[in-house]
């Protein structure tokens, strides 16, 4: 049985500690999260992040053990939650203000390719109501940014 490298392990943590810093620390300079709407650049990830914990600051992370697909690629199976108290507000969109609702993204493979430099890509599966896009649609917004 191989263990998940330590970006993988490291990007876990930061996420389950709504951790930016640490969560920056474990992605490549290049890393790509890549969506059927849209690809965010590192900058672009923690700026999401940065503001989903500020618009959710009970946003919550489970997981099952990560599974290794190939050498540097893994699946992780994530639930996850929280409820819409704080403003969410993204560059180039309309701020939205706390709705109060609470937001449960349907569980979902999450899949991920680490480098030397630490994760490269973050690929999120495509099902309806899924993240980063459900976030968005749960609290009612019409035109989602991702």
């Amino acid at each position: 049985m191989v263990s998940e490298p330590f970006a993988l392990k490291q990007y876990i943590a930061g996420l389950k500690a709504r951790d930016v810093e640490m969560i920056g620390s474990s992605l490549s300079s290049e890393v790509q999260f890549i969506t059927p709407v849209k690809t965010m650049d590192k900058p672009m990830v923690l700026d999401f992040l940065s503001a989903l914990y500020r618009g959710f600051p009970d946003w919550h992370y489970d997981h099952d053990t990560p599974e290794q697909l190939e050498d540097d690629s893994f699946a992780v199976f994530w639930r996850q939650g929280g409820t819409h108290t704080g403003t969410l507000s993204f560059p180039g969109f309309e701020p939205v203000e706390a709705t109060g609702k609470s937001v449960n993204i349907p569980p979902h493979h999450f899949f991920y390719r680490v480098g030397k430099t630490g994760l490269t890509e973050i690929r999120p599966d495509p099902v309806p109501g899924g993240a980063p896009r459900g976030i968005f649609e749960q609290i009612g917004v019409e035109l989602p940014p991702v």
